[in-house]
């Protein structure tokens, strides 16, 4: 990294931060957009192509119709206006990815506009985010480097180009410009794209898993000298694909944008590349406006006129998007606001709903996995939806207490039982003999033992003195390892006391 860079609480401190995020959402269909070539991760490479997805000659595009469904729902989802009429356009520039020499997208007359979609920051902050648009396209081919540095094409050997993902269909959606950003700039644009992904999902659309390319974040940022200020020169970090990856890509251009404009430069308006390995960027290409790609409209495709009773059709079965949800949940369980805030920071909600569907309190779900399960999460650095414990398991353990049949300490073990793959609580008591002991005989000869080995302890009970009578309760917990009730073990000691 050779980049100049002021200290990021300098530089938000004298600066305005701008920010617009463009992500693209591989769509789930079966089919790519315009051909009836499948697309499957991790297929063998160019196995997944088509005359259509190669750009051959004298080949014809058709739409497929449920991307279109997909790309209604998704503006929808994100309160955009739906076009009555829309038209698909040619974006033409040349890469070995893309095999026609253009790519068929839209361009001023997408399917969804006019949009926002409202993001809960950790601490309860609400920012809304404008979106300007959500159209349609298709995704090119991928390029290999072989050899060089950081499979960068400087410096490489050749590459190699797979066209399986070629023709893949994407919804691309842009945000307005986000201002008043300040210093919350990367953990906005993380939440945001984190909130995108939760929609994709809810409503079934796309996988939106980053790892593998299906939902990818473009950020563009800019800085200017006040928030009345004409907007700065941007510069796109492309392809972001992680949450972790945006905050840090986002805080190293505030910080490089500013070391600039310190010195007097002038910002390039380039496209960046993000490296996981220390979070800088580096420069990819000069970045290029609408003129430059020369839009026309497609040629081979007729305009797309969703109905409006279509359309309300889709809009009356969306499912409950995820904010509705969590409101709603909260209001059912009871639940703080600062409560939920950490139940949905911890990626604990779908375990706490399951587990509460699986007959288990709201209070008590929480309390387990917000408790002992997070503590082995984080142990074991596993997202807690990742834990190799159900919610039923979970429900069965508070329910072996809630009968007496063991208590806290010992649910602990049997938890540790349940991680390990040993079955589920009940069997794990059984096998490992963990039951609490309830006949008092067996308590009794424990009691007797412990009372003829403390006689000074006794003695002061009986006087009246009950601070030590913990010591012998613990003694007698031991000697039953743990399996005691020790409510019982008390009245009991009490009992033989005479006290």
């Amino acid at each position: 990294m050779n980049e100049k860079l002021v200290k990021y609480e300098d530089a938000v401190r004298r600066y305005d931060p701008v920010l617009g995020i463009e992500v693209h959402v591989e769509l789930g269909t079966v089919t790519k957009m315009f051909c009836p070539a499948a697309h499957t991760f991790g297929a063998a490479p160019n196995s997944e192509t088509t005359p259509v997805s190669l750009g051959l000659p004298g080949t014809l595009p058709v739409v497929n119709a449920r991307a279109i469904e997909y790309s209604v729902k998704i503006g929808l989802a994100l309160n955009c206006q739906i076009a009555q009429l829309c038209r698909f356009a040619r974006k033409n520039y040349f890469y070995p990815d893309i095999p026609k020499n253009y790519q068929i997208s839209q361009s001023d007359e997408p399917i969804a506009f006019d949009g926002h979609l409202d993001v809960e920051l950790e601490d309860g902050t609400v920012y809304r985010v404008e979106i300007e648009r959500a159209h349609m396209e298709e995704d090119a081919g991928k390029n290999t480097h072989v050899g060089g540095a950081a499979g960068r094409i400087h410096g490489a050997d050749y590459s190699l180009v797979d066209y399986n993902r070629s023709g893949i269909p994407l919804i691309e959606i842009v945000t307005r410009p986000l201002t008043g950003v300040g210093d919350r700039a990367p953990e906005i644009a993380s939440a945001y794209v984190q909130a995108l992904r939760e929609i994709m999902r809810t409503l079934d659309v796309s996988e939106a898993r980053m790892e593998r390319g299906q939902l990818r974040a473009d950020i563009n940022l800019s800085l200017r000298p006040s928030p009345d200020a004409p907007l700065g020169t941007r510069s796109e970090t492309k392809n972001v694909n992680s949450f972790r990856s945006i905050e840090k890509a986002v805080r190293f251009e505030i910080s490089r944008h500013a070391a600039i404009l310190d010195a007097g430069g002038k910002v390039t308006q380039e496209t960046r590349h993000f490296h996981e390995e220390d979070g800088s960027t580096s420069p990819g290409r000069p970045k290029s406006d609408a003129d430059d790609y020369r839009y026309f409209p497609e040629p081979d495709l007729v305009p797309v006129a969703p109905s409006r009773q279509w359309v309300e059709e889709l809009r009356a079965a969306l499912p409950e998007l995820p904010q509705a949800r969590r409101r709603r949940l909260k209001q059912e369980w009871g639940y703080a606001d600062a409560e939920m805030r950490d139940v949905v920071n911890a990626g604990a909600l779908e375990s706490i709903e399951a587990t509460v569907a699986a007959g288990l309190s709201p209070a008590a779900a929480r309390k387990w996995w917000m408790g002992e399960l997070s503590r082995v999460g984080r142990s074991t650095d596993t997202p807690l939806v990742e834990l190799p414990v159900t919610a039923a398991q979970v429900a069965a353990l508070q329910g072996l207490i809630d009968a007496g049949k063991i208590n806290d300490k010992i649910a602990r073990q049997v938890l540790d039982g349940v991680l390990a793959g040993e079955g589920d609580p009940a069997a794990i008591v059984a096998a490992r003999g963990l039951e609490i002991v309830s006949d008092d005989g067996p308590l009794l000869a424990a009691i007797d033992e412990t009372l003829a080995a403390q006689p000074d302890i006794v003695d002061k009970v009986r006087s009246g003195n009950l601070g030590p009578i913990g010591a012998i309760i613990g003694a007698v917990m031991k000697a039953t390892r743990g399996q005691a009730d020790a409510q019982r073990v008390r009245e009991l000691v009490m009992e033989r006391i005479g006290a």
